[in-house]
């Protein structure tokens, strides 16, 4: 329930962040506060380099970064769950194919690879989302085909290849919904995963630099030496909002696995 109320916040924050927020208030040229401004009524969490509100950069970079971690973790999801599925359910070349393509990814490590690509791509919020999408499916992928591997010794498994089922069939009739509860309970722990790279990659530039992400603030805090100015509100606000939304996700991920062991 912590980690719902946590998420319940966040998730109002991005939904009415582009309404409450007017564009002109992150606009650079139209700032009306001082370079770095402490906390004060006018400004609650201080100001940045440019003189612009820490509080609405972050309330702004709230819709991006869970934007980011949703969306890519859905085509981690799918990915995963597809490769998972026919690894388990074929036998075979193809399926060795599969493990040995879901293995590469799992020996490769990932933030030098996401690195590579993000750097090719160009940097984008789109580009971003696509590059941890398809870096981030192996493990999810063993997961999915191990389950697959139990599920195929089930006796309906066998009854319905004795009456002539298809392989399409027996996946998406049979084998998908019985691994859809841990696809669901294994989507949001990735989705903490996944926002951790964003504000990685983020931080290390390779976001898009006109979106105000938590990492990208945090990215600005460092290139403009806000640590050694003393400017804690430019980096504690960003760093905390990324750690209650990891908690958050990471609760109600362990709390829908222990559902879900109790249920099998």
């Amino acid at each position: 329930m912590a980690g719902l109320i946590i998420l319940a916040f966040f998730v109002l924050v991005a939904i009415l962040a582009p309404i409450l927020i007017s564009p002109e208030s992150l606009d650079v040229t139209k700032a009306t506060g001082e370079r770095f401004d402490p906390p004060s009524l006018a400004y609650p969490l201080g100001t940045d380099e440019d003189g612009r509100s820490i509080l609405l950069l972050l309330a702004y970079g709230t819709r991006i970064s869970l934007t980011v971690g949703l969306a890519a973790t859905l085509i981690s999801m799918v990915i995963g769950t597809a490769v998972g599925i026919m690894a388990g359910h074929f036998r075979g070349a193809g399926s060795h194919a599969l493990v040995g393509v879901t293995d590469w990814f799992l020996v490769i490590p990932f933030l030098p690879l996401a690195i590579v690509l993000a750097t090719v791509l160009g940097p984008s919020t789109l580009n971003l989302i696509i590059v941890i999408g398809i870096t981030s499916w192996a493990g999810t992928a063993r997961l999915i085909r191990a389950q697959t591997l139990s599920i195929e010794g089930r006796p309906y498994i066998e009854r319905s290849k004795a009456l002539g089922a298809g392989n399409w069939h027996q996946m998406t009739r049979h084998v998908l919904p019985n691994v859809f509860p841990l696809v669901l309970a294994n989507t949001t722990l990735t989705v903490a995963i996944v926002i951790l790279s964003e504000t990685t990659l983020s931080f290390l530039g390779l976001g898009d630099p006109l979106a105000p992400s938590w990492g990208a603030i945090l990215d600005s805090a460092f290139s403009t030496g806000a640590v050694s100015q003393g400017a804690w509100w430019y980096v504690l606000p960003p760093g905390i909002c990324v750690v209650l939304v990891v908690l958050a996700f990471t609760l109600v991920g362990r709390a829908m696995e222990r559902i879900m062991e109790g249920r099998t």
